[in-house]
């Protein structure tokens, strides 16, 4: 820590890294996880097994662990993740919806708020992977 010329504390400010959204990614990448364990453990009706359900929990936290402003290929790989979830869940919603099932039915809520999370990993993901390509060389 820092010390003002009174011996008071000062927060040291974090380091911004411009157009960096991993840190966004990484919520709902590890949210996401969470709800697709609690859905499928109450019953909701997912677009996958249990042990696809838990498989990608797993994959969702570890790629929510591993993402940093450094290497950019792992932006890489939360783009190809994200498009995977918004296309399953997203699909799954609509149909589910398109057959009846009510707005307030859990199994679609929880494939909904998938989707709607997937979206918006992309979109920080995408966002973050232009800032990275924007940047300045270094000789």
């Amino acid at each position: 820590m820092a010390f003002e010329g009174n011996g008071v504390d000062i927060v040291s400010p974090r380091r911004t890294v411009p157009h960096y959204h991993g840190d966004e990614v990484r919520t709902l990448f590890f949210v996401s996880a969470i709800v697709l364990v609690v859905a499928q453990s109450t019953g909701a009706e997912l677009p996958l097994s249990s042990v696809g359900t838990v498989a990608s929990a797993v994959v969702l936290v570890i790629m929510a662990g591993i993402t940093n402003p450094a290497q950019y290929g792992i932006h890489f790989m939360n783009a190809l993740i994200s498009v995977s979830g918004a296309l399953l869940f997203g699909i799954t919603a609509i149909d589910k919806y398109r057959a009846g099932m009510r707005l307030l039915d859990s199994s679609f809520v929880y494939v909904e708020v998938l989707a709607l999370f997937s979206l918006s990993a992309l979109y920080f993901t995408t966002r973050t992977i232009r800032g990275l390509l924007q940047r300045p060389k270094l000789s």
